[in-house]
C-alpha cells in the first residue's frame, strides 16, 4: 500500500507556523476563505480525485508529537501558549469543500483563519504527489539524480560563489515527499557553506538544518479587511508583526499590491526595524535596483541588508543575480520547484491556493507580475488599484 503523502503536521513551511502564531495572539476569531488554482491548461484532475480526497482525510488525522512540540518549542520565537494551543490542534476536514467539474479541480477552504492557515502548503503537496504518482509511475531516477549532480557541480564549479547562500523552498510543487528529503540531504552534505537550510520545519528537525521563513501573502492580504482603512493595510500588517516578533523574522514580503506601492509605506521606521526584503514577483533586476535606491534615499547602507528572491528561481538565477548585487546587499535565494521537482521532462503544475475572501470581504494580490492576481470580485480588484495607485492587475481564475 502507498504510505500517506503527509506524515507529519511539520511537513509545511516555517512561515505557515509564525503566521498561525500571529493569527493566535492578534486575530483568532477572523475567518477567511482560500481557492485552488491550476493555472497549467488541459489539467485532467478527475482520475486523482479520488486519492485527494484520502490523502485529505489522512491529513486531517495528524497530531503534533511531544517531540515536534519540543522542537518548536526550542524556536526563539514561538511562544509558550501557542506550543499549548498547537498541543489540541487537528486540522478539521470540515472546513475543506472538494470536488472535480470537467477535470478541473475545485478546492475551497473555508473556516477560522487560525484552524485553517495550515491546509495550504500540505494540499499542494498531496495534489502534486498524487498527480505525479498517477501519470509517472516509473521516472527515471538515474536520470533525476544526473540532473541534481549537475546543480550540485554548478555551485561548486561557480568561481565567485564565496558569500552565496541558496535555501530548499520546494515542498508545495516537490514530486513526491521522499525525493524532496534527498534533494535537501545531498545540498546540506555537498554543499555546506552554500546551502542555508530549508523552508520545510520536518526536513530541519529531522536533518539538523535552519528552518527559514518569515511571512506569506495571505498575512498581509488579511489586513486589507482586518486593517483600519484600505490604504493602510501593509503598514498595520508589518507593525502587527514587529509587536509579535519584536525584531525577529525580520523579512518582509513585498508583492502583495506591487513594489512602489510597497515602498511608499515602507518608510524609514520600517526600514530600520526589518533585516530586509523578500522578492516574489517581477522583474528581480528592477526590484532590486528599486530596494538599493529605497534604503539610499533613507540613508540606510543596504549593504547591511538581506534582500531575500524566490521567484521562479533556478540555480543559474540565483548565480547570477548573487554576481550582479553581492556586496550592493546580502542576497539570499529561496529556491522551489527546480529543486524538487526536476524529475520528468514534461512541465511541472503551476498552481496555487491563495486567500480570497477575511471576514466576509474580497482580499487580492495584485503582484508585480501579470496574471498573478488571484481575486473573485473585478470590483474590488479595481478599487485596491485605485487605493494603492497601481496600474489595475489582470485577476487569475476571477469569477
Amino acid at each position: 500500500m502507498t504510505e500517506p503523502v503527509i506524515r507529519s503536521l511539520l511537513d509545511t513551511d516555517l512561515y505557515k507556523f509564525t503566521m498561525m502564531q500571529a493569527v493566535l495572539h492578534q486575530h483568532p476569531a477572523a475567518e477567511v476563505e482560500y481557492r485552488f488554482r491550476c493555472r497549467t491548461p488541459g489539467i485532467d484532475f478527475g482520475p486523482c480525485l479520488e486519492e485527494i480526497a484520502r490523502e485529505i482525510d489522512h491529513l486531517c488525522t495528524l497530531r503534533l508529537d511531544q517531540a515536534e512540540l519540543d522542537y518548536l518549542a526550542g524556536l526563539d520565537y514561538i511562544k509558550s501558549d501557542f506550543i499549548h494551543f498547537l498541543r489540541l490542534f487537528r486540522l478539521d476536514r470540515r472546513f475543506i469543500h472538494l470536488a472535480c467539474r470537467n477535470g478541473e479541480l475545485e478546492l475551497l477552504i473555508r473556516g477560522p483563519w487560525l484552524h485553517t492557515i495550515l491546509f495550504e502548503v500540505p494540499l499542494l503537496a498531496i495534489i502534486s504527489e498524487v498527480y505525479c504518482r498517477r501519470h509517472y509511475p516509473a521516472p527515471d531516477w538515474d536520470q533525476a539524480r544526473r540532473r541534481l549532480e549537475h546543480k550540485i557541480a554548478l555551485v561548486e564549479q561557480a568561481p565567485d560563489r564565496a558569500g552565496f547562500r541558496f535555501s530548499d523552498f520546494g515542498t508545495r510543487r516537490r514530486f513526491s515527499r521522499r525525493w524532496h528529503r534527498q534533494v535537501v540531504e545531498q545540498f546540506a552534505h555537498r554543499l555546506p557553506d552554500s546551502f542555508a537550510g530549508t523552508s520545510n520545519l520536518d526536513l530541519a528537525r529531522r536533518l539538523g538544518l535552519l528552518p527559514i521563513g518569515t511571512m506569506a501573502h495571505e498575512y498581509l492580504q488579511a489586513f486589507q479587511a482586518l486593517g483600519p482603512r484600505l490604504v493602510d493595510s501593509q503598514k498595520a500588517a508589518l507593525e502587527a508583526w514587529v509587536h509579535e516578533y519584536r525584531g525577529r523574522l525580520g523579512i518582509a514580503l513585498t508583492d502583495v499590491v506591487g513594489m512602489d506601492a510597497f515602498l511608499r509605506d515602507f518608510d524609514l521606521y520600517f526600514a530600520k526595524l526589518f533585516d530586509g526584503l523578500r522578492h516574489d514577483s517581477g522583474d528581480p533586476v528592477i526590484w532590486t535596483e528599486k530596494a538599493l535606491a529605497h534604503y539610499r534615499r533613507l540613508k540606510i547602507d543596504p549593504a547591511g541588508k538581506t534582500l531575500v528572491y524566490s521567484d521562479s528561481l533556478t540555480l543559474d538565477k540565483a548565480l547570477a543575480l548573487y554576481r550582479r548585487f553581492a556586496g550592493q546587499c546580502r542576497p539570499a535565494f529561496g529556491i522551489g520547484t527546480h529543486l524538487t521537482n526536476d524529475v520528468v521532462d514534461l512541465p511541472i503544475l503551476s498552481m496555487v491556493i491563495k486567500m480570497t475572501r477575511c471576514n466576509g470581504q474580497s482580499v487580492a494580490k495584485l503582484s508585480d507580475s501579470p496574471g498573478k492576481a488571484m481575486c473573485e470580485d473585478a470590483g474590488y480588484l479595481a478599487y485596491l488599484s485605485e487605493v494603492f495607485r497601481v496600474r489595475q492587475a489582470r485577476a487569475d481564475g476571477g469569477g
